[in-house]
């Protein structure tokens, strides 16, 4: 899968947290998701200033992370269910440092091969 047919992909399922997502889906949206946070905040900088009374604006970026985390979610979810594991397991990104460093772990690993009981094998196997 391709760049823009995963951000397609995933905002074609903004909602779905019961299909299954493969490892480059998951990665690419991971890649716009901190890709377009960097430039917005950078774009932020130039239309707001850096700072204001102490504080840093960034109002763009903020609007992004608020439209960008239930899709993320729900490829996250996605993603687990294709290593045939419960969405819950999500629960860990609770769990400072540790918690995101297993996800990861999880996110890289190969998916299961055919069906599973979260539906069909994304890459036809």
């Amino acid at each position: 899968m391709d760049f823009m047919t995963a951000i397609r992909t995933c905002f074609g399922k903004y909602l779905d947290f019961s299909d299954r997502a493969q490892r480059s889906e998951f990665w690419w949206f991971a890649l716009f998701s901190v890709a377009g946070s960097f430039i917005l905040r950078f774009i932020d900088g130039i239309l707001f200033g850096w700072m204001v009374m102490g504080h840093d604006i960034s109002v763009l970026s903020a609007l992004f992370g608020l439209i960008m985390i239930i899709p993320s979610i729900a490829v996250a979810v996605r993603r687990l269910h294709d290593l045939d594991m419960s969405g819950w397991w999500y629960l860990l990104v609770f769990i400072p440092f540790v918690g995101a460093l297993v996800l990861i772990y999880f996110f890289v690993q190969r998916g299961t091969v055919g069906p599973n009981r979260f539906g069909r094998d994304p890459l036809g196997g």
